[in-house]
């Protein structure tokens, strides 16, 4: 049976998942790492995208992409065939590096898209890799700690408006915070007064969560 097609139309926010293939790590050094960053700009420049934050973990990947012309799809297919075909050469491998097709949920909210962010940057330290989210090397978090310290994959932008100023201080207090700070999201609120962390929302990551 042929797989049902996804979600997909110009614009549309993702919050995406993917596996090794049975847990599998998919990055045994840090050029690994930054291979697959490599191979994430160079698509970006082919078919553009937009990326809000990115968290590559030793056995899994995070990505908070926009879409733009090119469907999903094709841009993760591209990305995650190069690298396969990368690491089974350095490896001397045989079979699939990824496990089954990607997780992507359609961010469809300002909340979700926040949240989303707070979990991607929070992987390292769940995992107890690292204190603190900004230090983590393979994350978009240090460019929100520092946005003087330029990443060409990320767009900060969208995110940090939810802030009031210093925005990037103020995300990174949230990151470390458990308490949603009327202070700090004043912008997100004046948009959004109504605005609740909702049971889908953390359904949804903690589904994710629990089944990596």
């Amino acid at each position: 049976m042929p797989r049902k097609p996804r979600n997909w139309y110009p614009g549309a926010t993702y919050h995406i998942t993917q596996r090794g293939n049975r847990k599998s790590e998919i990055f045994y050094d840090n050029h690994d790492y930054l291979k697959y960053l490599g191979l994430l700009e160079e698509t970006q420049q082919k078919l553009p995208f937009t990326l809000h934050t990115y968290c590559l973990m030793p056995n899994h990947i995070h990505l908070q992409l926009e879409t733009k012309e090119t469907p999903l799809s094709e841009t993760m297919r591209i990305v995650n065939s190069r690298y396969a075909i990368y690491f089974n050469k350095k490896y001397e491998l045989i079979g699939h590096v990824f496990q089954d097709r990607y997780w992507a949920q359609l961010i469809l909210d300002d909340w979700y898209m926040l949240e989303a962010s707070k979990y991607i940057h929070l992987n390292p330290v769940e995992a107890n890799m690292v204190e603190n989210p900004e230090i983590y090397p393979w994350s978009s978090c240090a460019a929100y700690f520092a946005p003087q310290k330029t990443n060409p994959l990320i767009s900060t932008e969208r995110i940090l408006s939810f802030f009031s100023s210093p925005s990037n201080k103020n995300y990174i207090r949230y990151l470390n915070s458990e308490e949603r700070n009327s202070e700090l999201l004043a912008p997100l609120l004046a948009k959004n007064p109504f605005i609740k962390n909702s049971a889908y929302n953390n359904n949804k990551l903690q589904e994710n969560h629990n089944s990596i």
